[in-house]
């Protein structure tokens, strides 16, 4: 990988574009999100690539739940915060969004669902907010405050 300042797009192209024969190219921006230029040759077979290895852990998953949770596990250590059935459900949900993602190129859900779980999980590593958030909600939005009901 190859970094530039986003103006050089513009600048050097010329120093830019031939960069990609060998490598991606990051656009550092200051004021938005970076943006990556990758060859559609690189971009295909590293769409291909997570194609095939969603659909073998989907197939894996139907086959043995067991399993598919162990492999998540090894890259998702986090899991195990999660209660057994939240637990199941996060590995569900993720390789569903992975599945989806890889089929269509649009990978931001998966790393919305991810990012939406270890959250979850974080909370669950804490036995204190765990336990707050277990117990029944009133739906008054919590404790009134003093003198006024």
């Amino acid at each position: 990988m190859k970094t530039f300042p986003f103006s050089a797009l513009a600048r050097e192209r010329n120093e830019v574009f031939p960069q990609l024969d060998a490598a991606d190219v990051l656009l550092e921006r200051r004021d938005a999100e970076n943006v990556w230029l990758v060859r559609d040759e690189r971009y295909q077979a590293a769409r291909g690539a997570l194609l095939t290895l969603a659909r073998s852990m989907a197939i894996v998953a139907r086959a043995n739940q067991a399993l598919a949770e162990e492999a998540l596990g090894e890259d998702l250590p986090w899991l195990v915060w999660l209660p057994e059935a939240e637990r199941l459900q996060c590995v569900r949900e993720l390789l569903a969004h992975l599945l989806a993602g890889a089929d269509t190129g649009e990978l931001l859900p998966y790393a919305r669902a991810r990012k939406s779980w270890t959250s979850t999980a974080l909370v669950w590593s804490d036995p204190e907010t765990a336990r707050e958030l277990a117990d029944p909600f009133d739906g008054s939005g919590g404790q009134p405050i003093h003198g006024v009901e």
